[in-house]
């Protein structure tokens, strides 16, 4: 799985970085990044939630 954030969209309100803070961090320019692209199986459940919670649905997740 790799882990894409549409930072056009993205509005940095830290939902994604609480759900999955291995995964996501909002920078100082109040946008989401994304720190592990290709997380392992055992972070898949958090980041799915992180993209459910997202509410500009800025977070895409592309089976490899």
């Amino acid at each position: 799985m790799r882990v894409i954030v549409d930072r056009t969209l993205c509005e940095g309100n830290g939902l994604c970085e609480r759900a999955s803070p291995e995964v996501f961090k909002v920078d100082d320019d109040d946008q989401a990044s994304v720190l592990i692209e290709h997380p392992g199986a055992a972070l898949r459940g958090q980041v799915e939630t992180a993209a459910r919670r997202c509410p500009r649905q800025a977070i895409r997740l592309v089976e490899d």
